[in-house]
């Protein structure tokens, strides 16, 4: 018979080891939960003629503004409305490229087209050819709001294709069937924090692994004249056509246009993958305002209540956070309540924190807003720069700068070292969102290593075009030939088009 004191000991080495093993198994859960996400890929358009993330930060930096005339082209009578953000063309669109025919393209929503456009952009930047991703794996997550074509649309050509080329449900299923795509394929609308609400669903979807690849996008096209002559007329635009965040000369918001893609997958699939980390998500947060003074009053108890989850989510301290691009719509009682919430979160510490608002360069893109503050965030964190913010002069008086360590910069400010990014964005109607972003672990983006690995027959005496078409082969050949003429290097431009 044996010892039961070694009975004993033997339950209780067993017990002890599933103990261990349970505990184990719920830390990897924790950290599975908490895992860092890459942005590997941003595709852009924005106000009044950028199309890529580079040459937007470099306008950030040079105090871009993107004030234009409202266009005549946008639907009912512009006379007397304020300058805004907007795209020099939302016409222009390759329909070919996508398998459109002219007529179904006509009819589509400009919001759906460059939604397409900036997608391609972004994978391409990725270096995820779409017919090489898991399909099964890749999810759509889209902010935007409804817009104002369809009613055009019917006035000129009442068919079926009005109906798919406008519905926001249409937006993202199209993205998901022009790219062959069978994970979630989600269109959101929150008003103002739609696109970065999108961003927090898709962190969620890929720490879950219910996909591996998240692609999620914002866009704002104003295609039509009376709901900016309704906000005009209620007290909430600039009449200046000037958005100025946290200035005691704030007047109000201005329409901004834009539209925004990114690419998501987990830091760990992204390094061992060998793709371009342009920043990292540490954590999210969204919540809603409740009751306040108003349907379209924020609530600073709700915005504190915000910033300290999305920081329990990013695991990370209050004073690591040395830069937030902030929602700053540039409004009398938005600015105050948002600095208020920011002060009683984030206001201690040693090290100063730099704020910002996109808003008075390109104006307020809406459903886009948020993304256009994280394209921005990026470049920062990419740069170890936080770009100026044009239209601040002097502290709007009820913002209490003294004794926090919060400074407004109107010159282009050095990052602080190590420092973590915070993006802001409040939905008009209430649902507010908080995404946590630090510098990607190192500064190489994956691409040299590749043109050094190519062969050295690629020398630069060959580049190789393609395209759809023709007309798209004879458009190519002539960027690439401006492109070359402008300096670009002839044999890193032959290995880049060859693969």
């Amino acid at each position: 018979m044996s010892d039961p004191i070694e009975q004993y000991k033997s339950r209780l080495r067993k017990a002890m080891a599933r103990m261990t093993a349970l505990r184990d198994a719920l830390d990897a859960e924790r950290r599975r939960h908490r895992a860092p996400i890459a942005i590997v890929g941003i595709g852009c358009r924005l106000p009044p003629a950028i199309g890529d993330p580079e040459t937007f930060f470099d306008a950030l930096l040079a105090g871009h503004d993107a004030s234009t005339p409202a266009p005549a082209d946008r639907g009912g009578d512009v006379d007397g409305l304020p300058p805004g953000g907007y795209l020099d063309d939302v016409r222009g669109f390759d329909a070919g490229f996508f398998g459109l025919s002219p007529r179904e393209a006509a009819a589509m929503d400009p919001q759906q087209r460059l939604l397409l456009e900036v997608t391609c952009d972004a994978l391409e930047r990725a270096g995820l050819p779409p017919d090489a991703l898991p399909a099964d794996r890749v999810g759509v997550w889209l902010g935007l709001a409804a817009g104002g074509y369809l009613a055009r649309v019917l006035d000129a050509r009442p068919d079926i294709y009005a109906i798919t080329g406008n519905g926001a449900a249409f937006a993202s299923g199209r993205l998901a069937y022009t790219l062959g795509l069978r994970g979630p394929a989600l269109a959101l609308d929150t008003a103002c924090s739609s696109s970065l609400v999108a961003v927090h669903l898709a962190v969620q979807s890929l720490r879950r692994s219910e996909t591996d690849v998240a692609i999620v996008g914002g866009v704002n096209v104003v295609t039509e004249a009376q709901s900016t002559r309704l906000l005009l007329d209620s007290g909430a635009l600039s009449p200046t056509g000037r958005c100025r965040p946290f200035d005691a000369g704030a007047d109000g918001f201005t329409r901004g246009e834009g539209a925004i893609a990114i690419v998501l997958r987990r830091l760990d699939d992204a390094q061992a993958a060998g793709d371009p980390v342009l920043a990292v998500i540490r954590g999210s947060a969204v919540n809603q305002d409740g009751r306040s003074t108003g349907l379209t009053a924020p609530n600073v108890r709700a915005q504190q209540t915000m910033l300290a989850a999305a920081l329990k989510d990013a695991g990370v301290e209050p004073a690591s956070v040395g830069y937030v691009e902030t929602h700053g719509t540039g409004t009398a009682l938005g600015d105050p309540i948002e600095f208020e919430a920011l002060a009683a979160v984030l206001g201690d510490g040693a090290v100063p924190c730099l704020l910002g608002a996109v808003k008075g360069n390109v104006g307020h893109l809406e459903a886009a807003a948020g993304l256009a503050g994280l394209v921005k965030a990026v470049g920062a964190l990419r740069r170890g720069v936080v770009p100026p913010n044009p239209t601040y002069a002097e502290p709007n008086p009820h913002l209490r700068l003294a004794g926090t360590r919060f400074v407004i910069p109107t010159a282009p400010a050095a990052l602080p070292p190590g420092a973590r990014v915070g993006v802001s964005a409040f939905g008009m109607s209430g649902t507010n969102a908080h995404v946590v972003l630090e510098a990607a672990p190192d500064a190489t983006d994956g691409m040299p290593d590749a043109i050094d690995a190519m062969p050295d027959a690629i020398d630069g005496t060959l580049l190789t075009l393609s395209a759809r078409d023709p007309a798209a082969l004879a458009a190519l050949a002539a960027a690439t030939a401006d492109a070359l003429d402008d300096g670009v290097d002839r044999r890193a431009a032959a290995r880049t088009l060859a693969t």
